[in-house]
């Protein structure tokens, strides 16, 4: 006789085992993929049709498989979920690379336009330093042409002339007695002018030429001319103005401006000439700094 207990308890097994659904693969792994995709960002707008197709067959597989359906129709089920979350995730997967080509796009682009920016604010800074460079030319040839204009109208003053050989001014009542390299108290007052321009223009140099009249020798005449020129260029010294700015040269009795045959002609001849440089310290072309090659 069989123990009723123990029939009971098969009994339960076999009816628990005729209600618990049996397992299936293919829908564990589409539930897996379904779950994989809906948590994904992009899925609702990347693939939000595969996503609902997804949904609906694994709902419709998972219902299949809890009323005991045929196996194959809840695999077929499980099937159209697995491959719409597939086709989901591809179309996710490309929805992304789009997003990263378009931020690498967005940085290429910002890159280019920073360097751009930076080329034209460059390009500007060189015109402005360019415009500034033009201005500050324009300025010290401004200042250049007033500072000649003003040493023109100084030159003007000393009663200098333009010549051959550049401005030229003539010492003319700086007056010597025969034989003497002295210079008269009359000369003081040009001399002092002459000192106040050159210290007001550094760059200017000078030609300090002496000459005599006819009387004595000519070899006297040449050592005379060069003691009147020097006794000028020592009063400009003692005036401040430096040996470096200009030279000496006696020319003797040569190049008279008036007849010596009178009193009032010689008295003329007895003369130094000042010739001036430019604001550069240039003579004019042939103008000599030396005894030997007079050009007149």
């Amino acid at each position: 006789m069989r123990n009723p207990i123990i029939l009971a308890t098969v009994a339960a097994l076999l009816a628990a085992c005729a209600t618990q659904p049996q397992r299936n693969e293919q829908l564990d792994e589409a539930r897996s993929s379904v779950q994989t995709l809906s948590a994904d960002p992009l899925a609702q707008q990347a693939a939000a049709h595969d996503l609902q197709a997804a949904r609906d067959n694994l709902r419709l597989a998972d219902d299949a498989q809890s009323k005991h359906e045929p196996q194959l129709e809840v695999t077929h089920l499980a099937y159209l979920a697995q491959r719409h979350a597939e086709a989901g995730q591809a179309r996710v997967e490309e929805a992304r690379a789009r997003q990263e080509v378009a931020r690498g796009e967005e940085q290429r682009n910002r890159v280019l336009l920073e360097a751009r920016t930076r080329e034209a604010q460059q390009a500007q800074s060189q015109a402005q330093a360019a415009q500034n460079q033009a201005e500050a030319a324009q300025q010290q040839a401004q200042s250049a042409q007033q500072q000649l204009q003003a040493a023109q109208q100084q030159m003007r003053d000393l009663q200098a002339k333009q010549t051959n050989r550049g401005m030229v001014l003539t010492l003319g009542d700086v007056l010597f007695d025969t034989n003497k390299a002295t210079l008269k108290p009359g000369a003081a007052q040009r001399l002092d002018r002459l000192a106040m321009f050159l210290q007001s223009n550094p760059n200017e140099k000078l030609i300090i030429e002496g000459y005599t009249d006819s009387t004595g020798s000519e070899e006297y005449n040449q050592e005379l001319s060069q003691r009147r020129a020097q006794s000028v260029a020592d009063a400009l010294a003692s005036r401040g103005v430096p040996a470096s700015r200009y030279t000496v040269v006696g020319r003797g009795e040569s190049f008279p401006v008036a007849t010596n045959d009178t009193q009032a002609g010689r008295q003329q001849n007895r003369r130094v000439e000042v010739v001036f440089s430019d604001q550069s310290g240039r003579f004019a072309e042939g103008t000599p700094e030396s005894p030997t090659g007079v050009a007149r």
